[in-house]
């Protein structure tokens, strides 16, 4: 069966004054119909480059490459008429701002209306209906149609934003940190909304955020962005509540946990910054932050590696970190096995009983 969206070795790369700036390199990611992935990381991590890229909404100065396939469809390749064709009807994004996505002297119908219209996909007296059910499909009431941007809430204008993006019934929606700046209570209706339409429709849905905690409870499967690449990727809670990577235990940790009084009263955040993606590290990007780095991480830059393979090296969660891997730069050996990924879980001292040879392990 074709998936519904196969990412091959994208890379972005941002033109200016001062030079190339790489901002995604390397990213693989698929996603089947009915699927939901979850894409975290820090502002920068090229999480929201890489949304952008799937649809070729990039500006000009950002040149891609690799191969973006949408239904067995290399949208890279696609001629700018056939794209135009895509957008809405094969896919659709959610972008973050919604008062920043919305026109603010339309009316929400008509802006609402807009994709069918073009696509040609209702007719002009068929319209207002089509936009009064996309409208109680998301939980406003039909009249609101009449209304401007200005007149809705922050969590009313992105639920515009949803119906906007399943108009044209797409098969695949990406959501931008469509829940950034709502309140909590807001957030979880918008949260059970989008999964309640994706069990109901079918549709393969891309959901990027910073947040871990949202990801888990709405998401299938989660990758963690770090620098431009995917350094761990596998199932939702194991990811989140068991992660085999460094920085994603950091920005597990970061989070306050119920029912644990030191996460509440002290969380911990990650120390420095994200490297200049014009001038990273040698080795492994995460090294300068990384609370387990060893001699090897300033010559090795891992791969993802299985965590917990099985007899033919297969499974279904990947950690790039020399603690969890196998292969000749690692630092695995049995911690890979045992899933510990060499480091224990957030709050816990790490295990460094492997040992390295700089000259044998760099490339």
């Amino acid at each position: 069966m074709t998936s519904l969206l196969d990412v091959s070795d994208l890379r972005v790369t941002y033109s200016g004054s001062a030079g190339d700036v790489p901002a995604v390199r390397g990213v693989d990611l698929s996603l089947d119909p009915g699927d939901t992935l979850g894409v975290a990381g820090e502002s920068g991590s090229g999480k929201s480059t890489v949304a952008l890229a799937l649809l070729r909404l990039l500006p000009a100065s950002a040149k891609v490459t690799g191969s973006i396939l949408l239904e067995g469809e290399d949208v890279l390749q696609m001629k700018w008429g056939r794209l135009r064709a895509v957008r809405w009807v094969g896919a659709s994004v959610v972008f973050q701002g919604a008062m920043h996505s919305l026109n603010p002297v339309k009316r929400i119908g008509d802006q609402i209306a807009e994709p069918l219209l073009i696509h040609e996909l209702v007719g002009p007296a068929r319209v207002e209906a089509r936009v009064s059910e996309l409208l109680e499909q998301v939980g406003l009431p039909a009249s609101r149609r009449r209304d401007y941007p200005h007149q809705l809430s922050g969590g009313q204008r992105q639920r515009v934003m949803i119906a906007m993006a399943l108009a044209c019934e797409p098969r695949l929606i990406i959501a931008d940190e469509a829940t950034t700046a709502l309140d909590v209570m807001i957030q979880a209706q918008i949260l059970a909304l989008l999964g309640r339409l994706v069990d109901e429709t079918g549709i393969g849905m891309l959901m990027i955020s910073h947040d871990l905690s949202v990801l888990a409870a709405t998401c299938d499967r989660v990758a963690v962005m770090y620098s431009g690449r995917i350094v761990e990727h596998g199932p939702a809670r194991e990811v989140v509540h068991e992660p085999a990577h460094p920085y994603a235990s950091a920005l597990s940790a970061a989070f306050p946990k119920i029912g644990d009084p030191g996460s509440r009263l002290a969380p911990r955040g990650l120390p420095g910054d994200p490297p200049d993606p014009a001038d990273p590290p040698t080795g492994c990007v995460f090294r300068p932050r990384c609370a387990v780095a060893e001699t090897v991480c300033a010559t090795v830059d891992p791969p993802l590696w299985p965590v917990r393979p099985d007899r033919d090296g297969h499974s279904d969660r990947y950690a790039a970190c020399v603690h969890v891997g196998t292969g000749p730069g690692s630092l695995g050996h049995g911690d890979a096995a045992s899933g510990s990924g060499g480091m224990s879980r957030p709050g816990g001292a790490s295990d460094k009983s492997g040992t390295a040879n700089t000259e044998e392990t760099s490339r």
